[in-house]
């Protein structure tokens, strides 16, 4: 059975179509890459997933549930979980305090919540970080406490928008064998990436979207072979 279940999900915005009859799976611990140009409708879709937005039509089926009507912190106690594009910790509280926020998602007791907080800085490689305000840490280790945070909810699925946007090449090396790390947690991924030699190496299958349709789907080489992708990202000439 998939974990999630995309069906026909349409998101409108007055006139405006941001998403339009989008449909997909994902199963079981794989790593799903969405990809697209500019304002293809890619977070958009994520809102609709995790209950940010309401579908305007369809569904968001995850773990055999509809999620139709769930607030996002109904969603995230569910096990769906998700980052942000722009970064944005509790700067005047410290690292462990940061994750901890997640942690007590699942308990109401404050040493389980920071243990639970320490070992996802391990998974993340920031223990060493776990005093420092979070405001003082640099984007490369923010994006890390943000996948932190996140992972202290214990997903079952995780979310991760753009979290390589704005890093130099050796940070988003990091983030590449930590989400490959995750991967091997057993942890399903769905990631939106722009830069195509990252998400072809990370991804299981790969979604594209543009102008809020599914362009294509399917394995990282028959979407770098498939014509409409070429065209939608390079231009038909």
């Amino acid at each position: 059975m998939a974990i999630l279940e995309i069906k026909h999900v349409s998101k409108f915005f007055g006139g405006l179509s941001a998403n339009s009859d989008v449909s997909f799976e994902i199963q079981h611990g794989m790593i799903m890459g969405l990809i697209g140009p500019n304002g293809a409708g890619k977070t958009t879709l994520f809102n609709c997933i995790t209950g940010y937005y309401p579908p305007s039509k369809g569904d968001v089926v995850f773990d055999g549930r509809s999620m139709h009507g769930l607030q996002p912190d109904k969603v995230c106690k569910l096990g769906m979980a998700r980052t942000w594009q722009k970064v944005r910790p509790l700067a005047k509280m410290s690292v462990v305090d940061n994750v901890m926020v997640g942690a007590l998602c699942r308990t109401g007791s404050l040493k389980i919540a920071r243990d639970m907080a320490m070992e996802q800085l391990k998974v993340v490689g920031l223990e060493h970080r776990s005093g420092f305000l979070a405001g003082g840490l640099p984007i490369g280790e923010r994006k890390k406490l943000e996948v932190a945070r996140v992972l202290a909810t214990q997903p079952k699925l995780l979310l991760l928008d753009e979290v390589m946007g704005g890093l130099n090449p050796a940070e988003s090396e990091d983030i590449i064998q930590l989400i490959l790390a995750i991967k091997g947690l057993g942890i399903t991924q769905m990631v939106i990436e722009h830069d195509m030699k990252t998400i072809m190496r990370i991804s299981d299958r790969i979604v594209v979207l543009n102008s809020g349709e599914k362009l294509a789907e399917g394995s990282p080489q028959e979407i770098v072979s498939n014509p409409d992708v070429v065209a939608a990202y390079l231009g038909s000439e």
